[in-house]
């Protein structure tokens, strides 16, 4: 299965912030939209950067509460790995768990097109099992 078919399920759109806004700025959009990450874009199309909950929380480690009116660009990684609509699931799967991480943009030509999570990638691979499962329990029963 290809990235381009999760991203058919998917509600379209990306929330991106600029690299001015603060720690506490991300950590509100975050929670409002029950996310785990956003895009850090100064024009919505681009990625300069990601910030995640992981990177709030690494910056309150190091730097206390003060650290929340602190701008995204001290704290969020510049640089991103991201994936395309023809990779496939199994590949984006690879690479978000070897680099420890939970979300992917997807660009395309250099261009932000979606967001991936993990739970999409799992949620894809589900229904692939359940779908040979109901194949393969077909052509035993004869269907």
């Amino acid at each position: 299965m290809l990235v381009k078919h999760v991203l058919d399920r998917k509600p379209q759109g990306v929330t991106t912030v600029t690299s001015e806004k603060t720690l506490l700025d991300a950590a509100a959009v975050l929670s409002a939209r029950k996310i785990g990450a956003l895009i850090v874009s100064e024009n919505g199309e681009s990625i300069d950067g990601i910030i995640s909950e992981r990177d709030i929380v690494r910056g309150i480690s190091a730097y206390g509460p003060g650290c929340l009116s602190r701008e995204l660009k001290e704290f969020m990684t510049a640089n991103v790995q991201c994936c395309t609509p023809a990779d496939t699931i199994f590949s984006v799967h690879e690479r978000m768990s070897s680099g420890n991480f939970r979300h992917m943009p997807v660009a395309e030509d250099d261009r932000l097109v979606a967001m991936l999570s993990i739970r999409d990638l799992m949620a894809a691979r589900t229904q692939m099992v359940e779908a040979e499962n109901d194949a393969l329990t077909g052509m035993i029963v004869g269907y």
